[in-house]
């Protein structure tokens, strides 16, 4: 339908904790916790993006552990991608996934998620 290809802004747009495609509502604790399952990740902070065809689209922040340094950034976010969709469900796999040194956090130690999304977002 036409509308999938629409960008929305339904009940989800600017949701904290959670991310929107446009038939399904996606947390981002479930998407983190898969990812965290693979060898290759040591953090994982999952945000919305905006994408110009999706509206939104998941998209992944991911600490690479010492042992997938030198890898393949391609086939690992291919890697990565197979990952979810197996763990989870095939629609909630980041469609974006960039490598980071390290991850946003506060004094105690929490994923400043805003602080990723807000980066996200100000690129628009």
């Amino acid at each position: 339908s036409a509308a999938w290809k629409e960008p929305w802004a339904g009940p989800c747009a600017g949701a904290e904790l959670s991310l929107c495609s446009p038939r399904y509502r996606i947390g981002p604790f479930e998407v983190e916790s898969a990812l965290i399952e693979h060898p290759a990740v040591a953090e994982a902070a999952v945000v919305s993006s905006p994408d110009p065809v999706r509206g939104e689209v998941v998209k992944a922040f991911i600490v690479v552990t010492p042992a997938f340094v030198s890898h393949d950034r391609e086939k690992l976010t291919l890697e990565l991608q197979q990952h979810v969709k197996k763990a989870t469900a095939p629609y909630k796999y980041p469609r974006k996934v960039e490598f980071v040194q390290d991850l946003p956090k506060t004094v105690s130690g929490k994923i400043q998620r805003k602080v990723l999304k807000n980066k996200e977002w100000a690129r628009v």
